[in-house]
């Protein structure tokens, strides 16, 4: 069974401020922590960049996730883990919705 969008409970979460066209989060904050609520429009590539640990869930969709030098197809109930400082990178192939858990409480801004 697929949603529509997320439900209320998440999207009165407040909004991150995302760097790309067609990207938007609900984040969950701890002092510890950010956990996001992605939306994600098949925008191509996000380019190769790197920060704290970070486990995510495919929700929704599929994108190819290159972490390190391994390349993978996740789709809908995947899972995946970048340890902190490895560089990582995503071609989006169709709309997604994924969870991410991100080790530190300021990975992005809210608006």
């Amino acid at each position: 069974m697929s949603i529509e969008t997320y439900p209320d409970c998440i999207r009165k979460l407040p909004k991150a401020k995302i760097p790309f066209q067609g990207v938007q989060a609900y984040i969950a904050q701890g002092s510890q922590f950010q956990v996001g609520f992605f939306e994600i429009e098949p925008i191509g590539v996000v380019p190769p960049h790197s920060h704290s640990a970070q486990y995510g869930f495919v929700i929704e969709g599929e994108l190819l996730l290159t972490i390190g030098d391994d390349t993978k197809l996740y789709k809908k109930g995947d899972s995946y883990y970048i340890p902190e400082g490895v560089v990582h990178s995503a071609e989006v192939k169709t709309f997604c919705r994924v969870m991410d858990f991100f080790a530190e409480p300021a990975r992005y801004e809210t608006e």
